[in-house]
């Protein structure tokens, strides 16, 4: 019987869709040519904003570099692409994008993003067919810009990278140019997204030659890039003095600070205007004008909000290395196989646990299943209020769909999710570098 159970139930994976037959988004496709016309357009409307911002670009080491160069960006908001549009300026970037960036208008969201030189990818997915797009590109000698982080920082501060990166660099074998931004999470933070209208900066520098790749080993052009992708906004707000004078500047800040310091819990965080506090016990913080917490009465515990968020990290290791960490509850799902428009799946059943994703449930009165197991992925993207359904999911992705899972009900957090995520690769890769190092003992 278990057998016929484990036939009739569909095991999604890079190869096995959910539904057959529908046409896909072609990732295999070589980019698209950039359209003449969409350049000035796109200079047009990137350059008004960047002057309203004030924003400042810094260049260092890019004398004599020329194209074709890998630029790598850090990821706080939408504004990071039109800073880097004046960055380049006059060159032509392609960038790589996720896919449901080109959803929208029955598709013509997707023609366009083509033509102004956008790459779709599913985020967190080992495509190699990536790898040969961006060789493309760098034969017509144009920018491949890529934003490692793959996702939009949760509270200002440097995500972690993927580990392929440094392989990535060593096969493309080109100048190695990053642009940090600072300010853009605190003129709009993911968990509370529009324009606050302040001032930022960027650096613009050459960190690697093609002579510094060809003598290093992929792990130390990782290194070299993840020390300059350190970064943190609200101490570049706070070390500034730049001031947020919006009075909703904290609204939202519970999807990130989920978990009280005070009294413990989880999920019972909440926010309004200016002020953050928790449910169960009461405790309440007011964020100040430069992004600093104060505690309204009793003791603060953290007035740095990234000191916050890193203790929720910590919280979590202890559960993974206590083996407790878990997650099952119900969810609504929608997929995205092209970009068209969603499709709605239905309810199923999420469980993270030690072990990494499990998706159950039923569609079309076919049962499915998506195993994701905790060593293959060292993250995942999340999304706070997510379109117009206004809800947190969390997107489990393989190279032939994309599923956005949003649990029901109030105990959860797609925020733990997140850490959990990192924490558990972690938690196995160290775990298995130590075997191999007692093996050589």
């Amino acid at each position: 019987m278990k057998q016929l159970e484990e036939k009739q139930t569909k095991h999604l994976d890079d190869r096995t869709p959910l539904v057959d037959g529908i046409r896909r988004l072609d990732m295999s496709q070589k980019p698209k040519k950039v359209a003449w016309w969409l350049r000035p357009i796109m200079w047009i409307a990137s350059f008004p904003v960047t002057w309203i911002h004030r924003t400042h670009i810094k260049k260092i080491n890019m004398e004599g570099v020329k194209r074709p160069y890998l630029l790598l960006c850090n990821h706080n908001a939408f504004y990071d692409f039109m800073v880097a549009i004046k960055a380049t300026f006059p060159n032509q970037a392609y960038y790589i994008a996720t896919i449901d960036g080109f959803v929208g208008i029955g598709g013509i969201l997707h023609w366009l993003m083509a033509r102004v030189g956008c790459i779709p990818k599913r985020k967190f997915t080992n495509d190699t067919r990536l790898v040969r797009q961006l060789r493309e590109i760098k034969e017509r000698k144009k920018i491949v810009a890529f934003y490692p982080e793959a996702r939009y920082s949760l509270c200002g501060t440097n995500a972690i990278l993927p580990p392929s990166l440094g392989k990535l660099a060593k096969l493309l074998k080109m100048p190695v140019v990053t642009l940090i931004i600072n300010g853009n999470h605190i003129n709009s933070p993911f968990w509370h997204t529009g324009d606050r209208f302040i001032k930022t900066e960027a650096t613009m520098k050459q960190i690697l030659t093609v002579e510094d790749i060809e003598k290093m080993d992929y792990n130390e052009i990782l290194e070299v890039i993840d020390r300059e992708f350190q970064y943190d906004d609200f101490a570049w707000q706070r070390d500034n003095q730049v001031r947020m004078t919006k009075r909703t500047r904290a609204e939202g800040l519970h999807k990130v600070l989920y978990q009280c310091p005070h009294c413990g819990k989880e999920y019972r965080m909440t926010s309004e205007g200016s002020h953050i506090w928790c449910k169960a016990c009461g405790h309440k913080w007011w964020m100040n004008e430069y992004g600093q917490l104060e505690a309204t009465e009793g003791e603060t515990h953290f007035s740095h909000i990234p000191d916050w968020y890193e203790w929720e990290r910590v919280n979590v290791r202890k559960e993974v290395e206590a083996g407790t960490y878990s997650l099952d509850v119900m969810a609504d799902v929608r997929s995205l196989p092209h970009p068209k428009s969603f499709m709605e799946v239905g309810e199923a059943r999420l469980i993270h646990n030690m072990d990494g994703f499990l998706l159950t449930g039923k569609f079309d009165d076919v049962n499915y299943s998506l195993n994701l197991p905790a060593p293959q992925r060292y993250s995942i993207h999340i999304e706070y209020d997510f379109r117009k359904w206004k809800r947190d999911c969390v997107d489990l992705s393989t190279l032939t769909d994309t599923m956005f899972v949003f649990p029901q009900g109030e105990d959860f957090s797609v925020t733990k999710i997140s850490l959990a995520t990192e924490e558990l690769y972690k938690y196995y890769h160290n775990k298995k570098e130590a075997e191999v190092a007692a093996t050589e003992e």
